[in-house]
C-alpha cells in the first residue's frame, strides 16, 4: 500500500513552521525563512539555489514523499498550520492517483479517461 498525505478540512494544505524546519533538516534542503507582519502567513520560505533565493511552498511537496508522510504520522496535530488537518491515507500501489480538492478539503482520486 502507498501512503499519501491529504488535508481533511476546508482551508487548505499547509505545514506548521516546526514541520517545515524538520522537513528541511530531514530532506537536507536549504530552506530559509523571513518573518512577516502578517498573522495569516507569519513566515515566508525560500529555498537556496546557489547564491539565489527562490520562493518555497510546502504545497509543492509530493504528497507521497516519505519524509512528509513520516512527519504527519509522528507530529500529529503539530504538523498542521492554522488552516489544515493533515492525515495519511493508504491506497493500493497500482492505482494511478492524484489529489482532488474542494475549498481546501482534499481526497485521493483515481485517474480515469473522459471524453467530450
Amino acid at each position: 500500500m502507498k501512503k499519501v498525505v491529504i488535508n481533511d478540512c476546508h482551508g487548505g494544505f499547509g505545514l506548521s513552521h516546526e514541520a517545515v524546519v524538520k522537513y528541511s533538516h530531514l530532506c537536507k534542503e536549504s530552506i530559509t525563512f523571513d518573518s512577516t507582519e502578517s498573522t495569516l502567513l507569519p513566515y515566508v520560505y525560500y529555498k537556496m539555489n546557489g547564491n539565489n533565493r527562490e520562493h518555497w511552498n510546502a504545497k509543492n511537496i509530493k504528497r507521497d514523499d516519505p519524509i512528509l508522510v513520516m512527519l504527519v504520522e509522528q507530529m500529529g496535530y503539530y504538523v498542521n498550520d492554522k488552516f489544515s488537518e493533515l492525515k495519511v491515507v493508504e491506497i493500493p500501489d497500482d492505482v494511478n492517483w492524484y489529489v482532488e480538492e474542494y475549498d481546501g478539503l482534499e481526497w485521493v482520486a483515481e485517474v480515469h479517461r473522459t471524453w467530450r
